[in-house]
């Protein structure tokens, strides 16, 4: 059994009203309304997301890729999550050859990785280039003082501002923001502050 440390999250492990963990499943909850066909969970952690959309969209998902960094956390996976949809992958998110090691997906899926990595380019272009033409990338990220600048976080490499998250996604032919606060998960209102930032992106056909 893993251990409950940093920001690991262990279902098993944690009560119900746990904030984080209510965080985290109001975003692959979020997430069901898109998934379908090959999906790719990148910085899967312990796969209790990658089953819940397996489980719940089984008529539309045919696979699911389920990637994490840590082997001990991958083989948690695969003892307390498995799903015969979903695959648990070894790879590292900011590796230039994730996309000739993963393939293509209809669906990306990325919660709270942004701010763990300091290669954030070669990370956010493996994206695009996996993702299919008129597919979608939904990707969740905390916002704080910026790119490059110090976070409270130990775990964090840095933290972006909303300007710099709602930057990156240039690239896409749409892109819709949404934004969190606990499990809320709405368009921004005007006068609300929001903990974290939420992009739905659509690659041009």
């Amino acid at each position: 059994m893993l251990e409950n440390t940093g920001e690991r999250i262990i279902p098993e492990l944690m009560p119900i009203t746990n904030g984080m963990l209510l965080e985290h499943l109001a975003r692959y909850y979020f997430a069901l309304y898109y998934a379908r066909g090959r999906v790719l969970d990148i910085a899967c952690g312990t796969g209790y997301g990658s089953k819940i959309m397996a489980k719940a969209k089984k008529k539309e998902i045919n696979e699911i890729i389920a990637v994490d960094v840590d082997e001990d956390t991958l083989k948690y996976a695969r003892q307390y999550h498995y799903h015969p949809l979903v695959q648990y992958v070894k790879a590292n998110a900011e590796d230039e050859v994730l996309p000739d090691q993963l393939g293509f997906f209809d669906v990306i899926t990325s919660f709270e990785t942004l701010e763990h990595l300091a290669s954030e380019e070669i990370f956010l272009n493996s994206l695009y280039k996996m993702l299919k033409p008129g597919g979608t990338l939904i990707l969740s990220t905390p916002f704080g003082a910026g790119r490059g600048k110090p976070t409270r976080e130990p775990f964090h490499y840095h933290q972006l501002t909303e300007d710099e998250f709602t930057d990156l996604f240039k690239s896409y032919g749409e892109t819709e923001f949404y934004y969190q606060r606990s499990v809320l998960i709405e368009p921004k209102r005007e006068g609300k502050h929001y903990p974290f930032g939420i992009a739905v992106c659509r690659k041009s056909k």
